[in-house]
């Protein structure tokens, strides 16, 4: 029965995790294909390069709502599961089936998963990523610190599951730090891209 339930925990987080709200409502908008700029990505920073703040916000709270509903539908089943399907969650917005598996970089879809499985981890790292995000306006930066101390956090505010939700945000932390491994590799040259700016040229590879 553990095996049955976790299958179809990780199918329906995965699934759903998958939808590529950003690329649906840019497109839905008539500003075509959101792959096409900035970083060829599909999520909250990306589609906020089209200038449509809107559209950045929906995309935002679409895209954490698919985490967050992925761990929220399966934690009446025991905290495993919702891990299992919020992990799956992130999973599918970054390696999305429908995209060839070119998809986010799983900040929203993530924080969502942590919301979901305990709001005060949830609270913290967005709170972490506020304060980085505003003081030095490097949206890639912010999400790194706040996966960084999610951990740290659900070991601190999780209660008593905090040892398997501290393990789960620490698997998407990793999970995070893998999407963002071109992120870091210009915030180490000072290439990084700031948040409200538009970058020059073409978007850069993958990676």
């Amino acid at each position: 029965m553990l095996t049955t339930y976790a299958v179809i925990a990780a199918a329906f987080g995965y699934l759903f995790g998958s939808v590529p709200f950003g690329l649906l409502l840019t497109r839905a908008a008539g500003l075509g294909d959101v792959r096409s700029i900035g970083s060829g990505n599909i999520g909250t920073t990306n589609v906020l390069r089209t200038g449509r703040k809107g559209l950045a916000a929906a995309t935002l709270l679409l895209d954490a709502g698919k985490g967050a509903v992925a761990a929220l539908v399966f934690d009446r089943w025991g905290v495993e599961y919702a891990i299992i399907a919020g992990i799956a969650a992130v999973l599918g917005h970054c390696f999305p089936l429908w995209l060839r598996f070119r998809g986010g970089k799983g900040v929203a879809t993530g924080l969502g998963v942590l919301f979901g499985l305990a709001w005060p981890v949830g609270l913290a790292a967005c709170a972490a990523w506020l304060a980085v995000a505003f003081a030095l306006r490097y949206s890639s930066l912010a999400a790194l610190v706040a996966f960084a101390l999610a951990p740290v956090a659900a070991l601190i505010l999780a209660g008593p599951e905090r040892t398997p939700i501290g393990l789960a945000a620490l698997l998407i932390a990793a999970i995070v730090f893998v999407r963002h491994r071109g992120n870091i590799r210009r915030l180490l040259r000072g290439e990084e891209t700031k948040i409200g700016a538009k970058p020059a040229g073409p978007p850069p590879a993958a990676g």
